[in-house]
């Protein structure tokens, strides 16, 4: 059984890059333990959560190409 994360007190951040983009991600690394991850066009919709070991490999993977397409 899993639980919704409760992420009413997220600060959600764009990177400075995507200024003036709508297809994009925000992130909120504020609340204790734990990463989001939303759609900035569905702020109201779901969001990915991580623990800072899972955000940490993520980060990884994305710096050196792992997931390019």
């Amino acid at each position: 059984m899993t639980s919704a994360t409760d992420l009413s007190g997220a600060v959600w951040r764009r990177s400075r890059r995507a200024e003036g983009d709508d297809d994009f991600v925000e992130v909120a690394d504020n609340l204790p333990g734990i990463i989001a991850v939303r759609d900035s066009r569905n702020p109201d919709g779901p969001a990915l959560v991580f623990n800072p070991r899972e955000w940490e490999a993520f980060v990884g993977g994305a710096k050196d190409g792992e997931f390019d397409l």
